[in-house]
């Protein structure tokens, strides 16, 4: 039987709310604070905390920092009287699986329980069959080709994030490789047979959102029922309306949660938000954990690791594509474009080099026209050195001339 602890510094509300939690197959336990709150969970670990925000000395929202600081896997549903979904936005920019407005209906209440519960049921099977050691070191760095340090953190976030349970937001231009990262994630399930349900907003018709994603009262359309038990990965989330949007609100708070949620956009969701022009209710549902899709720009050093993996992987007749070289000069030629399109445009450029070049040695002159127009490239060497240059400059314009400061920030002497 479910336990849920019900924090609220009202006796009555305690009763009240014992009344109607515990005929629907619910152990309830109770706290008159925050403080006490937390100090009983770490002792009883309950499935389900429903605590009210308006309380002293520790308030909701505290509450929850400190719960889930503790417990990051910790299900808790906010209680708020305020008419404004003010407050009810910010617990869940802190990570509360859900709120509640008073007065709720008892019904909206228990649904909202049995939510969570399912959540938390999903969390712990994931966790027993071993989900998290799904995607392995090894394969994810197969799939991630890099060894710059803005990828070795990305690997490392993605071996974090296979373990959570939690909506992931991806954040990048087109081209770096959100598609792959989202597979990566919906691999980590560990289960074959469950779905990845792939949904463009940019492309999908308002019919077409409506019908598969929305559909009616609530409850979520096809592509919602289909993703249960795997993954529901919606790209260009910045192209749904705000009607959509808030509409999409209610379908996650009323389903059961029971499918891995990924979003990307290309866009900053966040100014967006503050600027009115994105649903702010939204935005602290899906973008509770952010991951940077790193510009092929920010890792530049990565690319004749990404040259020779690419062209590995192209089809040649006259001899194995995995012998093809790029000449330094070719690199350098590469490694000064601005590439626009990223990681896709640099593979579509090296593929298909690689699967019509008559040499093994591919020497400029077969490099696209796009990038051969400037007069004089410096070589690779030279372009990273001048990177470098302009990085060290730029921490010792921020840390104001100070030297020391700026060398302690580099880990290398100026």
């Amino acid at each position: 039987m479910p336990s849920v602890l019900i924090v609220d510094d009202l006796l009555s509300i305690h009763e009240m709310l014992g009344a109607v939690i515990q005929p629907t197959g619910f152990q309830t336990a109770f706290a008159t604070d925050g403080e006490k709150a937390l100090a009983r969970y770490k002792t009883e670990k309950f499935d389900l905390v429903l605590a009210d925000i308006d309380m002293k000395p520790m308030d909701g929202i505290t509450l929850l920092k400190q719960l889930k600081a503790y417990d990051p896997n910790a299900i808790v549903v906010i209680m708020t009287a305020y008419a404004s979904t003010e407050s009810a936005v910010q617990a869940l920019k802190f990570g509360a699986f859900d709120y509640l407005q008073k007065p709720f209906r008892v019904d909206e209440l228990i649904a909202t329980l049995r939510r969570g519960i399912e959540f938390k049921d999903f969390q712990s099977e994931q966790a027993a069959s071993g989900a998290a050691s799904a995607v392995k070191q090894g394969d994810i760095e197969a799939r991630i080709v890099g060894q710059s340090a803005v990828v070795r953190r990305l690997i490392q976030q993605i071996r974090k994030l296979a373990a959570a349970r939690t909506p992931v937001l991806l954040m990048g231009e087109a081209g770096t490789g959100k598609l792959m990262v989202a597979e990566l994630l919906h691999e980590a399930l560990g289960a074959t047979d469950n779905q990845f349900i792939r949904v463009d907003c940019a492309l999908a018709s308002e019919a077409h959102i409506r019908e598969g994603l929305l559909g009616e009262n609530g409850e979520g359309g096809n592509w919602v029922r289909q993703a249960k038990g795997g993954t529901l990965f919606l790209q260009h989330l910045e192209h749904l309306s705000l009607a959509a949007q808030k509409e999409l609100v209610s379908v996650l708070r009323n389903t059961a949660h029971g499918f891995r949620l990924i979003c990307a956009t290309t866009v900053d969701l966040e100014l967006l938000t503050d600027e009115g022009k994105f649903h702010d209710e939204l935005f602290y549902r899906v973008a509770s954990l952010p991951v940077h899709m790193p510009s092929l720009r920010e890792r530049i050093e990565d690319l004749p690791l990404l040259v020779k993996h690419y062209a590995s992987q192209a089809t040649n007749p006259n001899f194995d594509a995995s012998l093809i070289e790029f000449t330094d000069d070719t690199l350098a030629i590469l490694a000064t474009y601005r590439w626009p399109g990223n990681l896709a445009e640099l593979n579509q450029v090296v593929s298909q080099i690689a699967a019509t070049t008559d040499t093994r040695i591919v020497t400029s002159e077969q490099l696209p026209l796009r990038l051969r127009e400037m007069k004089s490239w410096p070589t690779l060497a030279e372009y990273l050195a001048q990177q470098e240059a302009q990085y060290r400059e730029m921490v010792l314009h921020a840390c104001r001339g100070d030297k020391a400061a700026a060398e302690k920030i580099l880990g290398v002497p100026l």
